[in-house]
């Protein structure tokens, strides 16, 4: 078994796109293939939510200790920037597992 790098593991990680497959190429049984494989493998997007909702928790966390603790507010940014960015990234995947688990998609 080949072993992937880090850099692999840590965006197979974060990232759940390589999970999926393109289901707007095709004709019409590979489409419908490949709409039924996402909606089998939206199980995992939970996970992926959970992951990024902690990974914001954290930074949130950092940014704040060293903005009131440090006394560090330019310090601080450079964790709350990514931290509010984590909030777009997990209603994304919300989204995305709602309409995949419980929407009509074709």
């Amino acid at each position: 078994m080949q072993s992937l790098a880090f850099s692999s593991l840590l965006y197979r990680y974060l990232f759940f796109g390589w999970l999926f497959h393109d289901a707007s190429r095709g004709n019409l049984w590979e489409r419908s293939a490949a709409m039924q494989h996402n909606k089998t493998q939206a199980r995992w997007l939970p996970t992926y939510m959970r992951r990024w909702v902690v990974m914001g928790m954290l930074l949130l966390a950092v940014a704040a200790f060293i903005e009131l603790v440090l006394c560090a507010p330019v310090l601080s940014a450079f964790f709350y920037v990514p931290s509010a960015l984590t909030v777009p990234v997990s209603s994304l995947t919300a989204y995305l597992w709602l309409a995949l688990t419980f929407g009509r998609m074709h």
